[in-house]
């Protein structure tokens, strides 16, 4: 008789924010200093309203989204406001998984990196190289 593969089920909510919470914790100085009040979200889907004000269509095209102030554009006048966050978005990172072949760990680095560099208005060249320091 012949061994049967263990059933493997998609990871859940719990297992995608420990693998961003890891992808955080690499992220070296002086960044690092900079996200500790950093919401981290994991949800599903992004919502209907967050899809309609960036044009998207499709919610399997959206693995991630920051919402909040880019670090430079903070003031002491800027008043109280919702702490910045971070979304990840369960289905649409699983989805690409699939599709590319990607490790999961690394695109989850990758989204979180990527939306690390929204904080602090990093350019595309600058979180290329943040994700490499972070170990992506």
């Amino acid at each position: 008789m012949s061994e049967q593969a263990p059933l493997q089920f998609a990871p859940d909510a719990a297992r995608i924010e420990a693998l961003a919470r890891a992808a955080l914790a690499r992220i070296p100085e002086p960044f690092a200093e900079h996200l500790k009040e950093v919401v981290l979200l994991v949800e599903e889907f992004a919502d209907d309203e967050t899809l309609d004000a960036m044009g998207i269509e499709d919610p399997f095209a959206l693995t991630g989204l920051y919402h909040g102030l880019p670090v430079g554009e903070k003031s002491a006048w800027t008043g109280v406001s919702m702490p910045d966050r971070i979304h990840l978005y369960r289905r649409a990172l699983l989805d690409e998984w699939v599709e590319t072949g990607v490790g999961l760990d690394a695109l989850i680095t990758h989204v979180v990196v990527h939306e690390v560099g929204h904080h602090f208005g990093l350019s595309d060249a600058d979180m290329h190289a943040l994700e490499e320091a972070a170990g992506a």
